[in-house]
C-alpha cells in the first residue's frame, strides 16, 4: 500500500461523528449552502477561469435586467447565477466533508481529560489540549492516553487498533524500545505514567487532523491539465464573441449585451468547469465508501487503476476484534474438559475475547453462558501486563488462560506439543491462548484456544 492511500478503520473518524457516505445528501447540501454563497467573492471565483467569466456575465446581465427589466433578461440572470452557485456548492460539499471529519477529531481531543502529576505528587484533571512537553500523566485501565509520549513508570497492555488496525493489544513498559505510546489509544490493564514528548498541535491526532483537512479537496493532475485547457478555450470563445458585435453592427443586426453574454456562456465549457469539483467529490466519495482516505489527487486517480491490494497485516481488513474460533486439546485431554476450563477462566473476563470464549463454549459444547451461583462467588484473577494471564480460583482449583510462554512458566512445565500448536496458530495469523488447571498442587496444561480476527 502506498503512503498516498491510507486505510480508515471505519467510516467514522476516531471517537467522532460518522460522515455520511453520500456525496450530495440533503443535510450536506444545507450545510454547504452558506459556504457556497461566500464563494461568490470574485477573489474566490478567480481561481476557476471558466466560472469567473460566468460570474462576470451574471453581474453584467443582472445589472442590465435591473436597468431594463424584461422576462428574458431576468430568466438569463437567474440561469447564470444558478450555474455559478451550482459550481460553488459542489466545491463547498467537498470541503465540508473534510472539515466535518477534522472537527470530530478536534472534539475528541478537547474531550480527553488528563490526570497530570504535579510537583507535589498530587493529580490534577486537565484537558488533553493543555498538556506540554515534559508533563507527567497517569493512565489506568480503561482510560485513553491523552497525548504522545513515553512510559516512565509501570507496564500495561494498550489497545492501538484504532491507529494501527491490529486487534492484538501491545505491551508498553518503561525503558527499552517498547515505551512509546500514542495519544488516542486505550490502556487495557494496569497503570502507567506517561511523559508527554510532543508540543501542542504536533501529536498524532493533530497530524491526523491535518491529513483529513489536506485530503478534503486536492485537484488531480488530470484536473489541473483540464483546467488549463478550459481556460484556453474560454479565451478563444471570449475573443470570438467580442469580435461578433462589430460584425453584427456592420451588418445592421447589432445584438444586445444580454444575448452576447448568454452566447458566450453557452460556447465556453461551462458545464465541465462547473462539474470539475463534483468529479473530484465523486472520486473521493467512492473511496470513502470503501473506507479509504486518499491524501492527494494523484492517489484518487491511482485508485481507479488498482486491481490487487496487498496489505501487511490482517488487522487492516478486519473490524479489529479477536474472537475464539476453536479449542485444541493437548496431551490426551478431552475437549469437553478443555471447554469447561476455558469457560470458567473467562466468566469474569469482559473483554471481547473473553466473552467470545464463553460464547464458543456455550454454542459448541452445551455449557451455560452465565455463571452459576457458586461460580459467581469465585475469586477472579484479572489480566496484567506482568503475568499476561487471567482466570479464577474456585474451590481449591486455580484455572488460568493466557500467553503460552507465561502459562508454561506458571505451570513450571514444558510441552513440545503446546509449542507446536501455538506456532501453527501464529503462522495462520491467529492468536493462541493456553489453558491450564492447578489442583492439589498438580498443574496440567489442557490445551490452546485459537483467537481469530473478524
Amino acid at each position: 500500500m502506498t503512503t498516498e492511500l491510507q486505510d480508515r478503520p471505519t467510516t467514522e473518524v476516531a471517537h467522532g461523528v460518522a460522515v455520511s457516505a453520500g456525496a450530495f445528501s440533503p443535510r450536506q447540501l444545507v450545510h454547504a449552502t452558506p459556504e457556497a454563497l461566500r464563494k461568490l467573492d470574485p477573489r474566490t471565483q478567480l481561481r476557476n477561469p471558466v466560472m469567473f467569466v460566468v460570474w462576470v456575465g451574471s453581474v453584467v446581465v443582472t445589472v442590465s435586467a435591473i436597468l431594463s427589466p424584461s422576462a428574458f433578461s431576468i430568466l438569463i440572470a437567474i440561469w447564470l447565477w444558478f450555474t455559478v452557485l451550482f459550481a460553488n456548492l459542489a466545491e463547498a460539499v467537498a470541503e465540508g466533508r473534510g472539515k466535518a471529519q477534522a472537527e470530530s477529531l478536534r472534539r475528541t481531543k478537547k474531550e480527553t481529560v488528563a490526570r497530570r502529576l504535579e510537583k507535589d505528587g498530587a493529580e490534577a484533571a486537565v484537558p488533553g489540549t493543555d498538556l506540554a512537553i515534559g508533563d507527567l500523566v497517569v493512565v489506568e485501565a480503561g482510560e485513553t492516553i491523552p497525548g504522545d509520549g513515553d512510559v516512565v513508570d509501570g507496564i500495561a497492555t494498550v489497545d492501538e487498533s484504532a491507529i494501527t488496525g491490529e486487534s492484538a493489544p501491545v505491551v508498553r513498559e518503561a525503558g527499552g524500545d517498547r515505551s512509546s505510546v500514542t495519544g488516542g489509544t486505550t490502556v487495557l490493564s494496569d497503570r502507567i505514567v506517561v511523559k508527554i514528548t510532543t508540543k501542542p498541535g504536533e501529536s498524532f491526532v493533530d497530524r491526523m487532523i491535518a491529513l483529513v483537512e489536506g485530503a478534503s479537496r486536492q485537484k488531480t493532475p488530470n484536473e489541473i491539465a483540464l483546467t488549463i485547457l478550459l481556460a484556453a478555450l474560454t479565451i478563444i470563445f471570449l475573443l470570438s464573441v467580442v469580435a461578433l458585435q462589430p460584425m453584427s453592427a456592420y451588418a445592421g443586426g447589432e445584438q444586445s449585451l444580454i444575448v452576447l453574454t448568454a452566447l458566450l456562456v453557452c460556447l465556453i465549457p461551462t458545464t465541465i468547469g462547473a462539474l470539475l469539483s463534483a468529479i473530484g467529490i465523486a472520486g473521493m466519495d467512492r473511496l470513502v465508501q470503501r473506507n479509504v482516505l486518499a491524501t492527494s489527487g494523484r492517489a484518487v486517480e491511482a485508485a481507479g487503476d488498482i486491481d490487487t491490494l496487498l496489505l501487511d497485516k490482517t488487522g487492516t481488513i478486519t473490524f479489529g476484534n479477536r474472537q475464539a474460533t476453536e479449542l485444541i486439546p493437548v496431551g490426551g485431554v478431552d475437549v469437553a474438559d478443555l471447554a469447561a476450563a476455558a469457560r470458567l477462566s473467562s466468566l469474569a473476563d469482559q473483554t471481547p475475547e473473553g466473552r467470545s470464549i464463553v460464547a464458543l463454549c456455550a454454542a459448541g459444547y452445551g455449557l451455560a453462558p452465565e455463571a452459576a451461583a457458586a461460580e459467581a462467588m469465585a475469586e477472579f484473577v484479572p489480566f496484567t501486563a506482568q503475568t499476561r494471564m487471567s482466570g479464577l480460583d474456585l474451590a481449591g482449583k486455580e484455572i488460568r488462560k493466557g500467553a503460552a510462554g507465561s502459562l508454561l512458566a506458571w505451570a513450571q512445565t514444558s510441552s513440545d506439543e503446546i509449542k507446536r500448536v501455538v506456532d501453527q496458530i501464529s503462522d495462520d495469523g491467529g492468536t493462541p491462548l493456553a489453558v491450564a488447571v492447578r489442583e492439589d498442587g498438580a498443574t496440567r496444561v489442557l490445551g490452546v484456544i485459537r483467537l481469530s480476527d473478524v
